[in-house]
């Protein structure tokens, strides 16, 4: 009936002990419940732990292990002469080498029982010890099994974290694992994605018509402003008249002069007969004069300059043409339809890649970063030129999809270009291999 009545006090502390152990917050708080509250679950005199890599972790009363004691470090010889134990079990000194067991009715009672603390997700070997004077009964060693499973649960939640570094250097080193890091590898790197490349991009008019200077001169003022819609036969800019007025006054009279001599001419060939060779030259001078003054009169009139067509105004400021000097044939600004717009996008020479009419393009403008619009290719330059950045890049074009709400004209930003699908190494290493071959030849 004793033996009962153990198994029961034996028991209910094992309950009473599994409340301390999830309260311990730290290893070392969990050793002094291990060495020194036990004694609910299991009676002993002395008790000590040992941790695989941290030696006597913990002794029965004393609150903190001095490795320095003679006591401490037989203990630490005792428990590396033990070698693994799977189970608990009843240490006889006679089996201990001689140095140890020599020692050992000097530091211990003569019954000691030895219990490992295994942790079930691995770790360090951790082992328990008893000793007191009386047998270790066999209940109690079926009790020390789950007092040492219950201790060594609580080491494996205390245990420290370790770094992700060292798991993986730890996974690296099982042999198996390689093959499974290989395979991972070879099937990611066969993963088909779609080839793509970034240029930057702006919204052009389809077909613009260009307005350019009719004659050399400088530009008085400009009559319309950026982005203003005009209708044909609009005024859009004028050129400074003030030379072409003189010019035309000048043909004018000199046009009055020699038709004033033809004149007189005219009038003194009927009497004589050399008149009638300086009428003839005086003819051929007031056609010369006359044409002049025809050209003056075109060139006066075409210092107003009107649309041709209907669109909007496109160009930057009306101060950089105000009092500008232009000549004949120069750019000054472009007449552009809003609902007549496509993307031209400029990729550098660095970035090529095989693109054919028809490709996909996504164009995200900088004004809105959380809208993308989407094109088709239409034409690749076959040359690169360079670009305001003085970057070397391929001219492409391309046209907004049908149905689509169409960008502002004017409006910046950056295209994706797509090429096909290619596997997602040769995506990765294609620009490093192909400035390894430049570097290379």
């Amino acid at each position: 009936m004793s033996t009962v009545n153990a198994s029961v006090q034996g028991l209910l502390g094992l309950l009473q002990l599994g409340q301390r152990v999830r309260a311990a917050t730290s290893i070392e708080a969990l050793g002094f419940v291990a060495v020194n509250e036990t004694r609910a679950v299991l009676g002993y005199r002395q008790a000590a732990l040992w941790r695989e890599g941290s030696g006597v972790a913990a002794v029965s009363g004393v609150p903190q292990v001095e490795h320095d004691a003679p006591y401490v470090q037989w203990l630490a010889r005792l428990f590396r002469a033990l070698g693994p134990v799977h189970a608990p079990r009843v240490l006889d000194p006679a089996t201990l080498p001689a140095l140890v067991a020599e020692e050992w009715t000097t530091w211990l009672p003569l019954h000691a029982l030895v219990m490992p603390l295994p942790q079930a997700g691995g770790g360090p070997q951790a082992l328990l010890l008893l000793a007191r004077e009386q047998p270790w009964l066999d209940e109690e060693l079926a009790l020390a099994g789950e007092l040492g499973a219950l201790l060594g649960h609580g080491l494996y939640a205390l245990r420290p974290r370790e770094a992700l570094w060292r798991r993986g250097v730890a996974l690296l080193r099982r042999r198996k694992a390689w093959w499974k890091i290989a395979l991972a590898l070879l099937v990611v790197c066969l993963i088909p994605v779609r080839l793509s490349a970034l240029a930057p991009a702006e919204v052009t008019p389809v077909d613009p018509f260009v307005v350019r200077a009719p004659l050399d001169g400088v530009i008085d003022s400009l009559k319309v402003v950026p982005n203003q819609p005009v209708k044909t036969g609009a005024l859009l800019f004028n050129l400074d008249a003030t030379t072409l007025r003189s010019r035309y006054a000048s043909a004018r009279k000199a046009y009055e002069t020699a038709q004033e001599e033809y004149r007189q001419s005219a009038q003194q060939a009927v009497t004589d007969d050399k008149s009638k060779l300086q009428m003839a030259e005086r003819r051929g001078d007031l056609a010369q004069k006359a044409v002049d003054v025809a050209y003056s009169a075109d060139q006066l009139a075409r210092v107003q300059v009107k649309a041709e067509r209907d669109g909007v105004a496109v160009f930057a400021d009306v101060n950089d043409w105000t009092g500008k000097a232009v000549v004949v044939g120069e750019k000054v600004l472009v007449l552009a339809d809003p609902a007549g717009v496509e993307l031209t996008g400029f990729l550098p020479v660095g970035d090529q890649i095989a693109l054919a009419p028809g490709a996909d393009v996504t164009f995200y403008p900088k004004a809105s970063p959380f809208t993308a619009y989407h094109a088709t290719v239409e034409s690749v330059a076959y040359k690169a030129t360079p670009t305001d950045e003085a970057v070397l890049a391929y001219r492409v074009k391309a046209r907004f999809a049908a149905g689509e709400a169409l960008p502002r004209l004017g409006l910046m930003g950056t295209s994706r270009l797509y090429a096909g699908r290619v596997p997602l190494i040769y995506y990765v290493l294609r620009r490093p291999l192909a400035s390894l071959r430049q570097w290379l030849g």
